[in-house]
């Protein structure tokens, strides 16, 4: 039973981590410029740095709480400014923006129970 939160961490926190390298990409850099985020060459990369930096701590439980704040700052901005779902007008764009923003609420809140209670069992420190 000692393994499911660690396991869950793991499972957690690799969105983060793996996507996190794609943001210091021109594509990405330039899709987040179309969707309106203001000076996104320098917010985007630092948005990379946030969900890196928070997903790395989740993962091995150090300073959990903090790195799970990390995540809170990181997926509150790019939510409401990426995955705006509501100004789409075409209807596949529309359902695929509504997906991607209600998964990054679902990880809101998993971020934000991380925030309350910490990293859990077989983690560096909690």
């Amino acid at each position: 039973m000692k393994y499911v939160v660690p396991l869950g961490r793991v499972l957690y926190s690799l969105i983060f981590i793996l996507s996190s390298f794609q943001h210091f990409t021109q594509g990405t850099i330039d899709y987040a410029a179309s969707q309106g985020v203001p000076m996104a060459s320098l917010l985007v990369p630092f948005s990379a740095i946030l969900a890196l930096a928070g997903g790395l701590s989740i993962l091995v439980g150090f300073k959990a709480r903090y790195g799970a704040w990390l995540i809170v700052l990181f997926l509150v901005p790019v939510t409401l400014s990426i995955h705006h779902f509501w100004t789409f007008t075409n209807a596949g764009e529309y359902q695929i923006q509504m997906i991607m923003f209600m998964k990054n609420i679902s990880m809101l809140g998993a971020a934000l129970i991380i925030t309350q209670l910490g990293s859990g069992p077989c983690s560096l420190k909690k």
